[in-house]
């Protein structure tokens, strides 16, 4: 049986992982360090990020995704990467009536500004390379929507476009870029908003879970953050080469009905 850890083989290979600290984006750059690449955590929480990048053996860039004059540290390191992970996220649940507009403000510019500030940073190096990864870190709402979360659909769904032009320019230079779209993942963020959840729907936050979460999916149970981590691994794998300018659901057949 074929060792899973020997695909792909980023040996030499640099991983900016953002949001790296925790969750998705910590099974992602544990994932990518097994195969080989040197990896940076780029996240807000410098303790956490710290312990993620000594575990593997790889560096902590610590910044505010949302404030776009201190991305400086970001970007640089972006200016070396073969592969982007753009993962960091948050959430808010909030009918648009009471929606707060600079949480709106701060949700798109953490989604969707800063990943496109981090790739064009990176795409010089790639171009020269002749190769590059670019993932983004989409989800069922980059092609659904639900009440009460405005802002994340909204930044999902201009991530997915952002996406697509990436894949539009890269493909000459050797580069692919894809979204990744899970449904509800076992992460810190999913746990945080069951709360939110049961206000907005008016059930208890028992329920969020059963009814709200995992309501429309076939199958019955959170994602596993390292589900994710390893479509992330196949997508910088050579057999991925031909993958482009495309969305892969992880939803327990969300999307299928």
């Amino acid at each position: 049986m074929t060792d899973p850890v020997a695909i792909p083989d980023l040996s030499g290979r640099r991983a900016l992982v953002t949001g790296g600290a925790s969750g998705i984006g910590r099974a992602c750059a544990r994932r990518l360090a097994s195969a080989g690449a040197e990896v940076v955590i780029a996240d807000i929480n410098a303790e956490a990020a710290g312990k993620v990048a000594a575990e593997l053996g790889g560096r902590a860039v610590v910044a505010d995704l949302a404030d776009l004059d201190a991305l400086d540290p970001v970007l640089a390191a972006a200016a070396t990467a073969d592969v982007v992970v753009n993962n960091a996220g948050f959430q808010h649940v909030a009918p648009i009536e009471e929606f707060p507009p600079e949480t709106f403000g701060r949700i798109l510019r953490v989604m969707v500004e800063t990943p496109f500030r981090i790739v064009a940073a990176a795409l010089p190096h790639m171009y020269r390379e002749g190769w590059g990864r670019v993932i983004n870190v989409s989800s069922v709402h980059g092609l659904r929507a639900s009440a009460y979360k405005s802002a994340y659909v909204a930044a999902k769904h201009a991530l997915e476009g952002l996406s697509k032009v990436i894949a539009l320019e890269g493909a000459p230079h050797g580069v692919t870029s894809n979204c990744i779209n899970p449904a509800y993942v076992r992460t810190p963020l999913v746990e945080g908003q069951i709360a939110d959840q049961a206000a907005a729907h008016g059930i208890e936050p028992g329920e969020v879970v059963e009814r709200v979460m995992l309501g429309r999916a076939a199958v019955k149970r959170l994602i596993e953050p390292e589900e994710v981590a390893e479509l992330v691994a196949y997508l910088c794998a050579p057999q991925a080469a031909m993958i482009t300018g495309s969305h892969l659901t992880i939803d327990g057949g969300w999307t299928a009905g």
